[in-house]
């Protein structure tokens, strides 16, 4: 034990049920950072094998339901993390969440696991279990059931989680995003404590080294108590958005506000509708016990707004081209997993093209590296000088800049009405538009070998919209894709293999000729041609 009373570090056996959520996904790789061994239970094993973490942790097959693989993945594990629910399971979801935890708890008394983690939500205050909505009341029972097993657990209840790809976050951004003008439900003057992805992480990896002793539910929140209201509000200020006008209606039942939730974001109804029923009731944390077991640094929890502000991190600096691959901060809990759905991350629209290329990779890569300034994009000159004389037009910076080089690019180059953001040499070109824009925007060009060894082209253009106006934006110019996109990745091609072509040409009429014999009078001949070409 440490002179505050707490054990010291160790390295732990854990297991993670639940590694292809959104939690459990960000979990992993901070506690094999704290130094403990990961163990994962997954339904699909293969869902995670494009996590970076996948070849640090055991993988096993099994479902909470099923006790036999239950207590397969159990034995050996010191720390037990719950992290699955059955939600979007169906309407008998309860009943799917009460069984899974009956027989966690049990199959982890006979491993003798020494402790179990949950993360549930924040209840309300004074409201009687059997009226609150069917969402929370399941969270509530899984971690009494917990609570109420031999070993000791540790319930942590939290209510709008602020990350890239929560739920409750998305729902959040999808509304504020997409209406300017919003005629929402009364549950919007709902208070609420939001908190941290990256607080919840640090409180779910600090909940395994608790004392044997400490068995109890705590409440987890960041520093700032909203409404919904309040948060949208927020949201827009932080995302660069204006002012919305949010107009609540006094009555509009929960299930056809779900409907109307579905309608204007990508979360599905069967979703939403449990976590708008769960906003009908105040939500704000009654104690904050758990910083006596893991400790606050200073500036932590962290505000809302600085929350927001990671969270949308990996849009403002472009990340979002590249997915997982890499992070704007190395292994922030709030960037995107292969294992998130589809509509988590906020819109992202794309138009993609791959043709195969009659030319070797350097060949290519060569004429995408020498893209822009002088030579031009390779499609409809007259639509890219349009777009460059409207762009300077609303003060943006148009075509004039060209580029410092005519042959070479380095990242942070300026090209044309773009900027070189990233570079891998033979690879990927990957552009960022600094044209005015409702929104932002990507070009990347690669350079691909396929199965055959045959070289392809790929090329994507992206655009994150900002507000209802960049919605309108992309579609009012995806019918122009076509002949934009589709005829540079056409023409980039071509240029390639006809560069190809022509070094091929050039090699064969410059190779040496056999010495044949010539007659003095033909050497005589040649000598003269040699001295009249010095003259």
């Amino acid at each position: 034990m440490s002179g505050d009373g707490l054990p010291k570090a160790e390295q732990l056996h854990c297991l993670v049920t639940g590694a292809s959520g959104y939690i459990g996904g960000r979990l992993v790789p901070e506690l094999l950072q704290a130094g403990h061994r990961v163990r994962c239970l997954a339904r699909s094993p293969e869902k995670l094998r494009d996590h970076p973490w996948s070849e640090a942790v055991e993988t096993v097959r099994g479902d909470v339901t099923d006790a036999e693989s239950a207590a397969a993945a159990l034995r050996g594990i010191d720390v037990a993390y719950y992290l699955v629910h059955a939600l979007a399971s169906g309407a008998d979801f309860e009943d799917t969440d009460r069984r899974s935890a009956r027989i966690f708890a049990a199959q982890a008394h006979a491993a003798g696991v020494r402790r179990i983690v949950y993360l549930g939500g924040l209840t309300p205050h004074g409201v009687p279990e059997q009226s609150l909505s069917p969402h929370l009341r399941s969270r509530a029972e899984v971690g009494r059931i917990f609570l109420e097993c031999p070993v000791p657990a540790t319930v942590l209840r939290a209510a709008v989680v602020i990350g890239f790809g929560s739920a409750s976050f998305e729902m959040l951004r999808y509304l504020t995003e997409r209406l300017p003008v919003m005629v929402t439900p009364s549950w919007v003057h709902t208070r609420t404590q939001p908190i941290a992805v990256r607080d919840v992480l640090r409180y779910l990896v600090g909940s395994a080294t608790m004392p044997d002793g400490v068995d109890r539910a705590f409440d987890i929140g960041g520093p700032d108590v909203l409404t919904y209201r309040g948060m949208m509000r927020r949201y827009a200020v932080v995302a660069g958005l204006p002012h919305r006008l949010i107009v609540p209606v006094p009555v509009l039942p929960t299930r056809l506000s779900s409907y109307w939730v579905g309608l204007v974001t990508p979360v599905p109804a069967s979703l939403a509708r449990p976590l708008t029923e769960s906003l009908r009731h105040e939500v704000v944390c009654r104690e904050h016990d758990i910083a006596r077991y893991v400790p606050d640094p200073p500036g932590l929890p962290l505000p809302f707004d600085e929350a927001l502000d990671l969270a949308l991190r990996r849009v403002r600096e472009a990340q979002v081209a590249t997915r997982w691959s890499s992070a704007a901060v190395p292994g922030a809990p709030s960037d995107p997993l292969p294992t998130d759905p589809d509509w988590a991350g906020g819109s992202l629209y794309q138009d993609e093209r791959q043709l195969p290329v009659s030319a070797s990779p350097q060949a290519l890569w060569k004429v995408i590296e020498g893209i822009g300034g002088d030579n031009g994009w390779y499609s409809f000159p007259l639509a890219w000088a349009v777009r460059g004389w409207l762009d300077r037009f609303v003060g943006g910076v148009g075509l004039r800049r060209g580029r410092r080089d005519a042959e070479s690019l380095r990242v942070g180059d300026s090209l044309d009405f773009w900027r070189v953001e990233e570079i891998e040499p033979g690879r990927l070109l990957r552009l960022r538009a600094e044209m005015r824009l409702p929104g932002l925007a990507w070009l990347d060009m690669y350079v691909e070998t396929d199965a055959e060894g045959h070289t392809r082209y790929r090329q994507r253009a992206l655009f994150h919209p900002r507000g209802l106006l960049g919605h309108a934006y992309w579609w009012s110019v995806s019918p122009f894709h076509a002949v934009v996109f589709g005829g540079m990745a056409r023409n980039i091609t071509q240029t390639a293999a006809k560069g190809m072509s022509a070094r091929k040409k050039t090699s064969r009429t410059s190779r040496p000729r056999r010495p044949r014999s010539r007659s003095k009078s033909t050497d005589g001949a040649a000598r003269a041609e040699r001295v009249r070409g010095r003259d």
